[in-house]
């Protein structure tokens, strides 16, 4: 008798780990979004502008985490998220954005006269995807999430292409991050995974308005 042998199948990195699927209309209806929440949260535009451009966002209801990153000439100036899909892809959007400009610890509050100089960027993630061999990790391409001992913590994609790293310093930075010793990631007992996104930004105040 012959034996069949299974069929190898893929590594489950290359087959969950995907960045969601935005229409090109609904992305930029989700910025217009942020920017408003943006204003409301520096208290330049009336709370009830929000509502409405709010209600006009569709097909953004399902659940999905965010996170909202925040620059000023280059530098960071705000960067809050969901790391969970507990709102509204639509809530989530503006409940991010305006965390990121007033409760980022690490920065004072956003001012309005800030914004012209402001620079925002939205990140839709994907499901992670445990890693199961770290080998795996792109950087520039995957982001990360580090777990152990209560300790967590997350970089996005695009923090190794911005800062010129590899896969070792995206994986040491996280652990780093988390509170953890920057090698970690290399301990069985520490869990990493690995997620993409979809990222979409522009001024916080656009050139035509």
């Amino acid at each position: 008798m012959t034996d069949v042998l299974a069929p190898e199948l893929p590594h489950p990195l290359s087959v969950s780990a995907a960045a969601p699927d935005l229409p090109a209309d609904l992305r930029e209806q989700l910025l217009d979004l942020a920017r408003v929440a943006l204003t409301v949260a520096v208290r330049q535009t009336d709370p009830a502008t929000l509502d409405r451009v709010f209600e006009a966002v569709a097909g953004a209801d399902d659940p999905a985490a965010v996170l909202v990153t925040l620059t000023r000439d280059g530098a960071l100036r705000g960067c809050i998220g969901t790391l969970e899909p507990v709102w509204s892809l639509r809530a989530a959007v503006v409940a991010s954005t305006m965390d990121a400009a007033l409760g980022d610890p690490r920065f004072r509050p956003v001012r309005a006269i800030e914004l012209p100089a402001i620079h925002l960027d939205v990140s839709v993630l994907g499901s992670p995807v445990r890693m199961v061999d770290p080998d795996e990790f792109k950087p520039g391409v995957d982001g990360v999430v580090v777990e152990r001992d209560g300790h967590r913590a997350l970089l996005l994609p695009e923090v190794a292409t911005e800062l010129g790293w590899g896969a070792t310093e995206m994986l040491d930075a996280v652990c780093e991050k988390a509170g953890l010793p920057t090698r970690a990631w290399r301990d069985q007992q520490t869990r990493l995974s690995s997620f993409r996104t979809i990222r979409f930004g522009g001024p916080a105040i656009p050139a035509t308005r």
